[in-house]
């Protein structure tokens, strides 16, 4: 069986099958340090506004990798470690009437 290591502040709620798995945060948070870098500008209405890129630095509070076990982060932290097989997000998520997100009916990989 496949541990899940929930590395976001909040709890998420998977919505399978008529079933509710909630998984509560681990009390470690993955991040990933960003940076914003002018590649460029765009003039609207005579202003030059800046065109940037994000640029991901070191992510800390991912734990290594560890057999049978996958970890659950921000779509951030997903983005700044493409290589990793055993890092997820929530996918095919669930709103309610009033487009909060409730749950989510996957994981996936970036």
């Amino acid at each position: 069986m496949t541990k899940i290591v929930n590395l976001t502040p909040h709890s998420i709620n998977l919505l399978v099958d008529d079933k509710e798995i909630i998984i509560p945060p681990s009390g470690t948070i993955a991040r990933a340090a960003t940076q914003r870098k002018q590649i460029g500008a765009i003039k609207i209405d005579g202003v030059d506004v800046p065109v940037n890129k994000t640029v991901f630095g070191d992510v800390v509070g991912l734990p290594d990798p560890k057999p049978d076990t996958i970890f659950v982060v921000s779509m951030l932290v997903a983005q700044a470690v493409p290589h990793r097989e055993d890092v997820f997000i929530v996918d095919d998520t669930v709103r309610d009437d009033e487009g909060r997100i409730v749950g989510a009916k996957a994981l996936a990989h970036v």
